[in-house]
């Protein structure tokens, strides 16, 4: 048990609403600059504070130092069971493919059939084109907003029976 490393959890005060912005810059410094953070938290519903999990307050205000919007480390540190209520167990088994067909199923372009071009797994975003539209144009929608119908597999299965079909 020597080697188990206790970690502390650290608040964070950001600009209110720049709570993304701010992690995706902490989570870039940590992984540039081998930060002893594990990970960084923000809670739904409350604004202006994310929360990091590190091995010390050092660590903490290293991976904010220069981050745009960042407004530094609160001085006491925070027990888990103060926050442990805004954390919300959630095993993500994201099941998108590129090249699948899907649906898109909110925002302006809900109904929207398109093609999954690209999966960004970190930010929970999938990049995809209209198959409808007269040129293909990239669009970032969020993965909950996207709902696949047809499978990359599927398709060349099934042209494979088409094909012994017609012979």
């Amino acid at each position: 048990m020597a080697d188990e490393q206790t970690t502390h959890i650290f608040g964070l005060r950001t600009t209110a609403n720049r709570e993304d912005q701010v992690m995706d810059f902490i989570s870039s410094n940590v992984t540039r600059k081998g930060i002893n953070v594990f990970s960084i938290i923000r809670p739904h519903g409350m604004r202006g504070y994310i929360f990091l999990e590190a091995a010390t307050r050092n660590d903490a205000e290293a991976a904010a130092f220069g981050v745009p919007y960042a407004r530094g480390v609160l001085p006491k540190e925070i027990e888990y069971r103060e926050i442990e209520h805004m954390l919300e167990q959630v095993k993500h088994e994201v099941n998108i493919q590129k090249n699948d067909i899907c649906e898109i199923i909110s925002g302006p372009f809900k109904r929207e059939k398109a093609k999954i071009t690209r999966i960004d797994k970190q930010k929970e975003e999938v990049v995809v084109e209209l198959l409808e539209s007269a040129v293909p144009i990239p669009i970032t929608v969020k993965m909950d907003a996207v709902k696949v119908i047809r499978r990359d597999k599927e398709e060349e299965e099934d042209e494979d029976k088409d094909e012994s079909t017609i012979g």
